[in-house]
């Protein structure tokens, strides 16, 4: 099997077949049959696909399975389109093969109770297995840099095929197209350092080092936000990723009209849910046919994306998403004062409530660039709500006035939140704003364990650095966004080990409230604060290390546990006890046994910190 020929063609090929997809959520039942399906693909990326799928369900399984599983199913998808279109097997989805392949093997004790079930039921059973936790499978481990290029020289697995099952099992909601790509990036790699691995001048250690986080960096991103988008679909609902979807093309393509937008929103809606479903042979076709329509209607749309339109097809979508938003219309006032004023608003809310609501937050959308989409999402829910009440007969005349004032009350107050953040962060830097989140989440979320907790404030820190230099109107859609993808992973946390109920009401809430619903928890009342044992706080000399960051993450652990031992802690508490911990701290480091002095004043500390934190 030769992965980087697949890959080749995969970057050439065009899917420009024509069909008409059936839209039932996770329906796999009604999806193309496997022979017609490969002869749209051809041989070579019917493979691929195959093997990132099963590499996807079937995240333990060894490389050389994976690929004797993917070389069957083509084989017989082969046969299929061949002669073989009137055998039941042939009309079966590809997504049904697979499981079907899987549940015939033996020692899968795993897949039993999903086995069972049947159609859509297994499918969606299959799809809960998967498991993106790190931890869960290996990571992948970049081989010797000389041994790699070896093989690398010589067409032998590790280069790129081994590379696509392992990003496969480790990533298993990330597209194929994504996995494709990324694919494509590490084949870059690979022939950089490699072509002059015999020079003896050449470092191949460094070249890897240095272009590795270009392969790695953009795919645990992807990975992240298409997890996040079909935790959505499946928590929130089509409807909600329909909202969501229609305010980010609203305002990446403000010159668009309503029609057009509409049906961008329902393609990139219909490819997610095709994605979100396993079934990669419909959502790279999906893609490639959203991508075609995007990039043939540049006139209509965009004037920022004819870059992107002349890349290759794999990395065209990327540079779409990351393209900057197109200007607005000239002409396109700054308000919407008609969906407030005009006398015939109620009239059309109730005969065509979701069209008129989706009309507003359209409009509202491709006027305000400058705001988050989950705050227009917010906006919009807060306009369904005001018509709701000011429709009714017993509304006052001023009732959509007073509703005017209401939502200009909520843009100052999550405008001042993320700028008061974002001051915080700049007068205190990365180490300390990430202890004031530590300080925030500890006692909100006592449950998270201390490497939970450093991952969660570590992200939201990154956000920081990221957002907080940009302008104005570049600040909150930069802040949110990206918050939203963090109180995703914390509400997909809670789902599978439930967190507190305060948090678990926020997960539950509305999807744009989330956000805001998770920055106004108290501290945990319900949470038992840990036990003062002996081994809550040891103190020993590798707290003299010169190494900051390993120092930084120890202090980071002591300040956890002293929070999920004292939750009621106070400022003031809280520094007497840094005070205390850093001239011990300073003390035994300049003592000749270092060791020896924190062993006796360790327990001394403590009993004075019991003291400080009992007053």
């Amino acid at each position: 099997m030769n992965w980087r020929t697949i890959i080749s063609v995969i970057l050439l090929v065009s899917l420009t077949v024509v069909k008409a997809l059936p839209r039932s959520f996770c329906d796999i039942e009604k999806r193309n049959g496997i022979g017609q399906r490969f002869s749209q693909l051809q041989e070579k990326n019917f493979k691929a696909i195959a093997m990132i799928m099963f590499a996807q369900y079937m995240q333990g399984g060894t490389f050389g399975k994976a690929v004797k599983m993917a070389e069957d199913i083509t084989d017989l998808a082969k046969r299929c389109a061949a002669a073989g279109r009137d055998n039941p097997d042939c009309l079966k989805p590809l997504n049904r093969i697979l499981l079907d392949t899987i549940c015939q093997e033996e020692n899968l004790s795993e897949f039993t109770d999903c086995c069972a079930k049947k159609n859509a039921e297994r499918n969606n059973c299959f799809l809960s297995l998967k498991n993106s936790s790190r931890g869960f499978i290996s990571p992948f481990k970049r081989p010797n840099a000389a041994a790699a290029c070896k093989n690398h020289s010589q067409h032998q697995h590790p280069s790129p095929g081994y590379f696509i099952y392992e990003v496969s099992r480790q990533h298993p909601f990330l597209y194929a197209s994504t996995i494709l790509s990324v694919a494509v990036r590490y084949e870059e790699m690979m022939k950089n350092c490699c072509e002059n691995a015999e020079d003896p001048t050449h470092n191949l250690e460094e070249c890897f080092w240095r272009q590795t986080p270009k392969v790695m960096k953009p795919l645990k991103e992807d990975s992240l936000k298409q997890e996040h988008t079909c935790a959505i679909l499946a928590k929130s609902g089509e409807r909600t990723l329909k909202a969501l979807k229609l305010a980010q093309i609203s305002q990446k393509f403000p010159k668009a009209d309503f029609i057009t937008v509409t049906k961008l929103v329902m393609d990139i809606v219909n490819m997610h849910k095709d994605c979100c479903c396993g079934d990669m042979l419909d959502c790279m076709h999906d893609r490639e046919q959203l991508l075609h329509y995007v990039c043939t209607n540049q006139d209509i749309l965009s004037s920022k994306i004819k870059q992107c339109c002349e890349k290759p097809l794999l990395q065209r979508s990327e540079c779409i998403v990351n393209a900057e938003n197109d200007d607005k219309p000239a002409d396109l006032s700054s308000h919407v004062r008609e969906f407030i004023k005009d006398k015939g608003i109620c009239e059309r809310f109730a005969q065509e409530k979701d069209r008129h609501l989706d009309r507003f937050l359209y409009e509202y959308s491709r006027r305000h660039p400058e705001f988050s989409a989950q705050m227009l999402l917010r906006i919009g829910k807060g306009y369904e709500d005001l018509l709701k009440e000011c429709c009714k007969p017993s509304a006052l005349n001023d009732c959509c006035s007073r509703g005017e004032e209401e939502l200009k009350k909520h843009i100052y107050e999550t405008q001042s939140v993320m700028k008061t953040s974002c001051d915080i962060y700049k007068e205190k830097g990365d180490y300390y704003f990430q202890n004031e989140l530590l300080m925030s989440f500890a006692k909100k979320m006592p449950e998270l364990t201390s490497a939970e907790l450093i991952k969660f404030t570590k992200q939201m820190t990154t956000i920081g650095s990221k957002c907080c230099w940009l302008s104005q109107e570049k600040l909150l859609p930069c802040v949110e966004e990206n918050l939203d993808l963090v109180v995703g992973e914390i509400c997909r946390r809670h789902l599978t080990h439930p967190i507190s109920p305060g948090v678990g009401r926020c997960c539950s809430n509305s999807y744009a409230f989330r956000r805001p619903c998770m920055g106004k928890l108290e501290t945990d009342e319900n949470y038992v604060p840990l036990s003062l044992t002996p081994g809550l706080f040891t103190f020993h000399e590798d707290l003299c290390m010169t190494e900051e960051e390993e120092l930084q993450h120890k202090k980071q652990e002591m300040l956890i546990n002293l929070i999920k031992y004292k939750p009621q802690i106070t400022l003031e508490q809280l520094t007497s006890v840094t005070a205390a911990f850093t001239a011990m701290r300073e003390q035994c480091c300049k003592e000749g046994n270092s060791e020896a002095c924190f062993v006796k004043e360790g327990p001394e500390l403590i009993k004075r910190s019991e003291k400080m934190l009992s007053a």
